[in-house]
């Protein structure tokens, strides 16, 4: 019901509307509050500063499809930016783990891999990074892993070390496919098989299985010479010499063990044996110095 105001020597006066009662003030107050804020950290936590990376590329790739290479560039910088507020948060390339791969390639490795000490870890371009270390010619393969919050794995798979290449006065190491290692040193590998000649890199990878098959053959064996680039000969630490064909190698060395298991004819010695006829197998025997006649008494 709308009520009529009071008149008044005959002016009219509203009523005054009711008093609202004042809103409560929060419990604890303005200091409190205050204090409360204080004890709170201003810094991102890890989780959070991952949640907020994932909202800001999102926003950085939209805004890169939308605007072009103005975009990327705008991308660029908040990518730039983003690196930075990860590193204050802590993700920070503390520890580096190479797995896989022999002490003598490790230094190659790492100094493909140019990381450095506190460098932002998740601005890290993992592909790039896989595509450096896989340059080194150690390394057959290479996969990148981020450990959160301050640890890059580097795990590689490396390359087979075959045997030691001699050609044009300087020695190789070649590894299971025949291909050069540039950074191993040569000299550091006596252990392996010799390899001489031309053409005999790219041709070890198929005769020294064959020949690694008969350890007593290897055992003895010093180099293994690629004659013409068409076949091979075996020269034998005593300065024996074994002529293989230029095909069926294994066939001609069933041959070699047939006539050892009857003759013995490593152990003896001989000068050379020829197994290029796979009908004949031609022996040159050593040949042995005359005695020296024995001295004439009172000559």
């Amino acid at each position: 019901m709308r009520m009529a105001g009071a008149v008044r020597g005959g002016s009219r006066v509203q009523a005054k509307p009711p008093v609202k009662a004042p809103a409560k003030a929060p419990r604890g107050g303005p200091a409190r509050r205050s204090a409360k804020a204080a004890r709170e950290p201003h810094g991102l936590s890890p989780k959070l500063a991952l949640i907020g990376a994932a909202a800001i590329l999102a926003l950085a790739l939209s805004v890169t499809l939308a605007t072009g290479h103005r975009g990327e560039r705008l991308a660029s910088n908040i990518g730039g930016a983003l690196d930075n507020r990860f590193a204050a948060a802590g993700f920070r390339v503390r520890h580096v783990e190479v797995q896989g791969a022999s002490p003598m390639a490790r230094a190659d490795i790492a100094r493909a891999a140019g990381l450095y000490q506190d460098q932002p870890l998740l601005g890290l371009d993992l592909n790039a990074l896989r595509r450096h270390v896989e340059q080194v010619g150690w390394v057959k393969e290479a996969r990148i892993v981020r450990l959160l919050p301050d640890t890059l794995v580097v795990a590689v798979v490396e390359r087979h070390q075959l045997a030691v290449w001699q050609h044009a006065g300087r020695q190789h190491v070649i590894d299971e496919h025949g291909k050069v290692i540039p950074e191993a040193d040569a000299r550091r590998f006596t252990a392996l098989p010799l390899v001489v000649g031309e053409g005999g890199a790219e041709h070890a990878p198929e005769i020294l299985p064959v020949i690694a098959q008969r350890p007593k053959l290897m055992g003895r064996m010093d180099a293994l010479v690629r004659v013409d680039d068409r076949r091979w000969d075996l020269r034998m630490k005593d300065g024996s010499l074994i002529q293989l064909p230029a095909s069926g190698e294994d066939d001609a060395l069933m041959q070699l063990e047939r006539l050892d298991q009857r003759s013995r004819i490593l152990e003896l010695g001989f000068d050379r044996i020829d197994l290029r006829n796979p009908d004949v197998v031609a022996v040159r025997p050593r040949q042995r110095l005359p005695l020296s006649p024995p001295p004439v008494a009172g000559a």
